[in-house]
């Protein structure tokens, strides 16, 4: 790709970040969970996912393990949404082998003592995974949400996407609070 092709692209995707950013300062003030399902549906702009049976169907899924903390929330972000010309749809699963079809699998604060074993397998499924839990990143989960100064923002392990066979954007890597390139400190 030319450089002249590359600046609107890099425009156009630090945009899409940035409307996370942007929605939450408007009135009236948008909850956590609001937040992070919009960078659910965010995260699938922004990265790339080898072909796999499994998931090459009609729509683009974004699956809840366990507790689901956000409620209609997330079925309000994703109604009508498109990713890759594909209907994003949300699902609520209770057990690992439900997330068969899942492109990006965000694990609820409820399967915290599970998350040794949940990781691996979801990682070796492709699925992209996504946490608020505490050190999630450093146990090998993809995306950690975390609050810095009453902001939502996210940690990336680049080490365990690059595992699962997926590819980071370099636009979302920048704007990640932090980096890691495996279970060591965030870069």
């Amino acid at each position: 790709m030319t450089g002249t092709y590359r600046r609107p692209l890099r425009a156009a995707a630090g945009l899409v970040l940035m409307s996370v950013c942007v929605a939450n300062a408007q009135s009236p003030p948008r909850s956590e969970y609001e937040i992070k399902a919009a960078y659910l549906f965010t995260f699938a702009k922004f990265v790339e996912w080898p072909a796999r049976s499994a998931r090459d169907d009609a729509s683009f899924t974004v699956c809840v393990l366990g507790a689901d903390p956000f409620g209609a929330v997330l079925d309000t972000t994703l109604a009508g949404a498109l990713i890759r010309g594909r209907k994003v749809e949300g699902r609520r699963i209770a057990a690992l082998d439900a997330a068969t079809g899942c492109h990006i699998v965000f694990i609820g604060a409820s399967e915290e003592r599970r998350t040794d074993t949940i990781i691996p397998s979801l990682t070796a499924s492709g699925a992209l995974t996504v946490s608020d839990m505490p050190r999630f990143a450093e146990r090998g989960g993809m995306i950690q949400f975390v609050t810095a100064a009453n902001r939502v923002r996210f940690e990336i392990n680049l080490a365990s996407a690059r595992q699962a066979g997926l590819t980071m954007s370099s636009e979302l890597l920048r704007v990640a609070s932090a980096v890691r390139n495996g279970s060591g400190p965030a870069e």
